[in-house]
């Protein structure tokens, strides 16, 4: 498993990291074991959650794919073999059961929300804290273009400037190694990184944003800036929430499967998107790969991504993600997967 350097940190990450969110939900807490022992043996040494998780975020699962985490330190008392990362949720996306639903990224926020995922991760540090969505209005979970809301001032947004200090203050304390964004833009992305550069705060040293061959916009604006700022891509969604395997061709729901599950996971179903994922499974089985196994690749060898977020729901499903390290693809399947792209550019935002 290939290693790669977080942001201009000291710490190396493989370059698959293990996602969780579905534990909790999809998965339960032996499920979430065995992922993490077959992720660990696989050589990765990467490990990605949140506050929220799982998803479908819902009061009675509030932060159980944390304790599942948790609980695996203590089981298997190898926390210090693990790179952490977890984040804060942000105000908005219809969650009223964390803190009342009245998200900041202020002190009170940021303090109360890392105490509570250290105490519920059984741990005394987090080596990436990421603010999961920025808490002003702006474009970001499907919003393509930006269309300015001139509602900060009255929406009482915290400022950045706050948010960075608070976090400075967790950093000096201990709490947290290094900072990371996610579902960040171009502007919201420079803003920290000026501000830190400015003030001697931390230095943002990724973004989690989502990237996959149905959803390509992290390259218009933000992939310049990852690699000239060395603040790189934790790519999520790499399979478009499994639409790019292959197993929703056709209309197929497959029994368990998330889009069959949860119908509020339509960001990747529109008639636009099947068509392209239609391609590119063709184009995969056209020269005998695995359609999920390609689309990973893809997205793994991007100059600008540190690390490819996978999930599974089974070991099976898992096992094959990991084998997608070993792949490499064509000059001709590279050549045709930018002839999709052309002629149907991200047909899911």
């Amino acid at each position: 498993m290939e290693l790669r350097q977080l942001g201009r940190t000291e710490l190396k990450v493989s370059s698959l990291c293990l996602g969780s969110m579905t534990w909790g939900e999809q998965n339960d807490q032996d499920q979430a074991f065995a992922q993490l022992d077959r992720a660990k043996a696989a050589g990765i040494n990467f490990l990605d959650t949140a506050e929220m998780y799982p998803v479908p975020p819902r009061a009675e699962t509030y932060s159980t794919t944390e304790r599942y985490i948790g609980n695996y330190f203590k089981a298997r008392g190898n926390r210090a073999d693990w790179i952490l990362a977890s984040k804060i949720a942000g105000p908005g996306n219809g969650i009223s059961h964390i803190r009342d639903g009245q998200l900041k990224m202020n002190r009170q926020h940021i303090v109360t929300a890392l105490d509570a995922s250290l105490q519920r991760l059984r741990t005394d540090w987090i080596d990436l804290y990421q603010l999961h969505w920025p808490e002003r209005s702006t474009n970001f979970f499907g919003q393509l273009g930006y269309r300015h809301q001139d509602q900060d001032q009255d929406q009482d947004v915290t400022p950045i400037e706050e948010t960075l200090e608070v976090l400075d203050e967790q950093v000096k304390a201990g709490k947290i190694r290094h900072i990371g964004l996610s579902n960040e833009t171009p502007w919201g992305t420079m803003k920290f990184l000026q501000l830190a550069e400015s003030r001697g705060w931390p230095r943002t040293v990724s973004i989690q944003n989502p990237y996959n061959l149905l959803n390509r916009s992290f390259e218009v604006g933000l992939a310049e800036i990852a690699i000239r700022e060395q603040c790189g891509l934790l790519a999520y969604s790499p399979l478009a929430f499994g639409m790019l395997s292959g197993k929703y061709e056709q209309g197929a729901r497959p029994a368990g499967a998330r889009i069959t599950m949860f119908s509020r996971f339509a960001r990747y179903t529109n008639p636009q998107s099947q068509a392209a994922c239609s391609r590119y499974v063709a184009l995969a089985q056209e020269h005998g790969l695995d359609p999920a196994q390609m689309a990973l690749a893809y997205v793994t060898r991007q100059p600008f991504v540190t690390s490819n977020i996978i999930g599974a729901t089974s070991l099976e499903q898992l096992d094959s993600n990991i084998a997608s390290t070993e792949l490499q693809l064509s000059t001709e399947v590279l050549e045709a997967i930018e002839s999709i792209h052309t002629e149907q550019p991200n047909p899911a935002p």
